[in-house]
């Protein structure tokens, strides 16, 4: 176990934010904790980090927190750059300072060894150092760097850019890199996916599930966490609990669990009530007194079960008709170009009435470029697109809902009357009452309101004039899961058509009934869901891969036969596999290969458990002078590491030689 927090009270004043809390990171967790907006998961995070501390430290209780030695833990905290002058690379560079150290102290110990000769003290130390750079990914850090700018969609030339020159999203995702690169013992993510594209998301995906250490993230990003996740924590109530499995495992756990409670609570009860009605009844009889004081006993020693509280599951709810129904063709675009300076897409697609459009892609492709030139807030750069008859349209911008100029002291009523001034009281209060802005809540003053709040203020002033087209830019972002389903009830039942921008792919998932992929240098319309897209994705590069496969494999140095046909070594060439000639049975390769596969994938998980151990081991502290052992322990290292290349090669080759069959029989 790398990290423990045992019975933590945390509070601000008099408020309790967590109770009781006890929490534990093993070994290569990957840990989700979820709950409503508010409910203290950014608290937790930073309870983990040491930012804040328990309240009940000085009680008699045992409490308190507990590691397995020294655990470096890494925080994506919301931050500014102190020097906004220096370099991208010089801040990135900052996390290989033990890197640049070791180097430092290897370049003395060749000057001493020139000197003074190759003295077994020096050369142990030299070799050591060695294999630290090894373990530190020392002699590819610069590559490392690189790769990971880019896949954060930044260009090489941006390293040489003064950090102060990029935006705030910018410059938070330059603190993810060097986060990332820091690659700490235990990684706590709050909301990681804010503002990346899909392409970057998924690419995430794999980093965080190959990460040999432990990761806590708290999201909203459903799919994200199914996919990543081993473990679910849930705050409700004040209280956090432990689910095995990933977020729809812990779904589908929660709601088993309480059906259980409630049973047992139910049959607890009844079982108090008869007892009670017995002792009511004999408590005055002499001879049933000693029954009576049992009876007592017994109901005072029960362990009370807790009576269930159903899920928190408030959220806002709003069902409503547009104003008037719009004409079959909502939007025609043709060859639109879209751009601020200069281009960035040419964008043709047909949006038809009750049509639900999800527009995805890389960032600075252009889709909330489309959007803003569609309403009228950028001018287009050439093309044409033509708005349908009885057409009337509600326009969301997240940016703009979450970084509102409005006046911090006006109070939410006062907000949302501003734009609508001929409503009565009741009315305004109505409409805030469908968002969750009930009661006091409309007294809450604009600058205390949450990135959550704000986006639901926004909807519910561009709802009220009862659009019958929805044109939506990441309207999800800021969101909690709750929110995020009744949004998805909304648009699903929603008389009207949506076009929309978002990287939520269960949000996608649910609502699109079309997409259209911004892709490199094209735009594409696709007439299917999600689902479907994704798999017509999935076919075209299986294809591209099975083509380029068979291509390589011709030219790859064969030798012809009698016949004209290629082969090597007397094994069937690839014509005859495609051909199904009679001696070559794909059905039966098909069964070695997944057989093969499993084998390998079975050795790589056994060798990925036996370099953590020794990570671990070489991390002892009572180690650090030891340089024979700790040597000893880096050979072994670099023989699991060899080991998984070679693993991994041969899962590629299977892998590979499999999805050709499958493709043709």
């Amino acid at each position: 176990m790398r990290y423990q927090i045992k019975h933590a009270l945390v509070q601000y004043a008099a408020n309790t934010i967590l109770e009781d809390v006890n929490f534990e990171i093993h070994d290569r967790e990957k840990i989700a904790v979820v709950g409503r907006n508010g409910c203290g998961k950014t608290t937790l995070l930073k309870l983990i980090a040491g930012d804040i501390h328990m309240n009940n430290l000085d009680s008699d209780e045992e409490c308190g927190i507990v590691m397995a030695g020294k655990q470096e833990i890494g925080f994506l905290r919301q931050i500014s750059f102190p020097d906004g002058e220096v370099t991208v690379e010089d801040e990135i560079k900052k996390v290989f300072a033990p890197v640049f150290a070791c180097e430092k102290r290897m370049a003395e110990l060749e000057a001493l060894m020139q000197e003074e000769g190759e003295s077994p003290a020096l050369f142990g130390e030299y070799d050591f150092l060695q294999k630290k750079m090894e373990a530190l990914q020392g002699y590819t850090w610069k590559r490392d760097m690189e790769v990971m700018f880019q896949q954060f969609g930044f260009a090489l030339e941006d390293l040489q850019r003064p950090i102060g020159s990029f935006s705030g999203g910018q410059q938070t995702k330059v603190a993810f890199i060097k986060l990332l690169l820091s690659r700490p013992d235990i990684m706590l993510l709050d909301e990681p996916t804010n503002h990346l594209d899909l392409p970057t998301i998924e690419w995430l995906e794999n980093y965080l599930k190959n990460y040999d250490k432990a990761v806590v993230i708290v999201s909203h990003d459903r799919m994200f966490l199914d996919r990543i996740i081993d473990v679910t924590y849930e705050i409700e109530y004040h209280r956090i609990k432990r689910y095995p499995g990933n977020y729809s495992a812990f779904l589908k756990r929660k709601e088993e669990d309480l059906l259980k409670q409630e049973k047992d609570y139910e049959l607890q009860q009844k079982e108090i009530q008869r007892l009670t009605e017995w002792i009511e009844m004999w408590k005055n009889t002499p001879t049933k007194v000693a029954a009576t004081r049992s009876k007592r006993m017994a109901i005072e020693h029960m362990v009370k079960i807790e009576k269930p509280r159903r899920f928190d599951t408030k959220t806002f709810h709003i069902l409503f008709q547009p104003r008037i129904e719009s004409y079959s063709n909502v939007l025609n675009v043709k060859n639109l170009k879209i751009g601020y300076d200069s281009e960035l897409s040419q964008v043709s697609f047909l949006l038809r009435k009750k049509e639900r459009l999800a527009i995805l892609g890389e960032n600075g492709k252009g889709k909330s470029t489309l959007l803003k030139t569609l309403v009228g807030i950028v001018p287009p750069l050439g093309g044409s697109f033509v708005i349908g008859q009885n057409v009337e349209y509600g326009y969301f911008d997240q940016q703009k809902a979450v970084v509102d100029d409005a006046d911090p002291k006006q109070t939410v009523l006062e907000n949302f009357w501003e734009v609508y001034p001929d409503l009565k009281r009741e009315e305004v209060r109505s409409a805030l009452g469908s968002f969750l802005f009930s009661g006091e809540e409309v007294e809450k003053l604009m600058g205390q309101l949450s990135g959550g709040e704000k986006v639901r203020l926004a909807l519910c002033k561009m709802m009220q004039t009862k659009p019958n087209l929805l044109i939506l830019d990441e309207p999800t972002n800021h969101m909690d899961i709750m929110g995020k389903q009744a949004l998805e009830q909304m648009l699903q039942v929603f008389e009207g058509t949506v076009l929309f921008v978002s990287h939520d792919r269960y949000f996608i998932k649910q609502v699109a009934t079309g997409i259209l992929e911004f892709d490199r240098d094209k735009v594409t319309q696709y007439d299917c869901d999600y689902e479907e897209y994704l798999a017509e994705k999935q076919k075209r590069e299986n294809l591209s891969r099975a083509d380029a496969g068979k291509k390589n494999a011709t030219s790859s140095g064969l030798q012809k036969n009698g016949s004209g046909n290629e082969k090597k070594n007397g094994e069937p060439t690839l014509e005859d596999v495609f051909n199904k000639k009679e001696y070559y049975n794909p059905g039966k390769v098909k069964s070695r290969l997944i057989k093969q596969l499993e084998k390998y994938y079975k050795q790589l998980t056994e060798s990925e458990e036996k370099v953590n151990e020794l990570k671990l081991r070489l991390m002892d502290p009572a180690l650090s002078s030891d340089y024979q052992t700790l040597m000893e322990l880096q050979t072994e290292l670099d023989g699991e590491e060899h080991l998984q290349e070679s693993l991994l090669e041969r899962i590629l080759e299977s892998e590979t030689e499999l999805e050709g069959i499958t493709i043709h029989l």
